[in-house]
């Protein structure tokens, strides 16, 4: 895992522990690293955000293999995953 990526994650952990959410960098014994972000008030609400480039720029993928948010832009980020955890009534 390039620094870079990690420095990334790192990042969207700030801003969705900002936002309420536990979330975490876990990083797999292959090397492969990703955000695990639980919704407290929920906690069957779960993602793994993970980063890697696309062309010549870094991008935040949702666990199912979509990109999501250019990685240089966190907090735009967190938005997206809050609101996709939200649970009922949030």
């Amino acid at each position: 895992m390039r620094e870079d990526h990690l420095g990334h994650l790192e990042r969207l952990v700030s801003e969705l522990d900002a936002r309420g959410l536990l979330a975490r960098v876990v990083r797999t014994s292959s090397g492969r690293a990703f955000v695990r972000v639980i919704n407290p008030k929920a906690t069957s609400l779960t993602e793994n955000v993970t980063c890697r480039p696309q062309a010549a720029t870094d991008y935040y993928w949702w666990s199912w293999g979509e990109r999501m948010h250019r990685a240089d832009d966190p907090a735009g980020a967190a938005t997206k995953v809050a609101r996709v955890l939200a649970a009922v009534g949030d």
